[in-house]
């Protein structure tokens, strides 16, 4: 078959990588200034130190000959091609970021983005979130999605107030007990 009717793998993965992790259209990709950091420095870190790392294994292994059972060459042009991915999509999401600085807040007893958000639902299970940009979030370490259904039904509620949230098992219902925002 012709290579220009197949897919290249990189391609493939360039897709399902953007389509993983896809904003809503016409949704503003916010983040938090910590995680706009930690993204610009795992940019930095990948296009100054891994990248070049493995472009030096790389001509090293290639420089040795034959390269078709040559690991080291085969893994690494590999392992360059994951770095050159992970960056292209950095890039994007770093140009399209608009970062909050939730220190800023001037409304703190309200629920806003980057809001600290303890609570319980209606079994007494007590929870501790932080409403993050989706860039950010880590559901097991308690960021979520500010676009999360959790994150949405919190938004712009205050202590003690209860909201209402749609789960597969139904209308969960959630009591605010604190809201907080980060000093910085």
């Amino acid at each position: 078959m012709s290579k220009a009717f197949v897919k290249e793998d990189s391609e493939l993965e360039d897709d399902l990588m953007t389509a993983d992790a896809s904003i809503p259209q016409g949704v503003k990709n916010y983040i938090t200034r910590e995680g706009y950091n930690k993204m610009r420095e795992e940019l930095a870190d990948l296009l100054n130190n891994e990248r070049p790392a493995v472009v030096n294994t790389v001509s090293w292994a290639a420089s040795n000959g034959d390269r078709s059972e040559n690991g080291d060459y085969i893994y690494g042009k590999k392992r360059l091609r994951e770095i050159d991915r992970r960056i292209r999509f950095l890039t994007k999401r770093i140009e399209s970021i608009e970062v909050v600085d939730t220190h800023l807040q001037t409304n703190r007893d309200q629920v806003f983005f980057g809001a600290t958000v303890d609570y319980i639902n209606q079994d007494d299970e007590a929870f501790k979130v932080t409403i993050v940009g989706i860039d950010e979030a880590e559901p097991l370490a308690g960021k979520i999605s500010w676009i999360s259904p959790v994150a949405r039904a919190l938004m712009k509620a205050k202590e003690g107030d209860v909201v209402f949230v749609k789960t597969p098992n139904g209308m969960q219902e959630l009591e605010i007990l604190e809201v907080s925002y980060p000093e910085h």
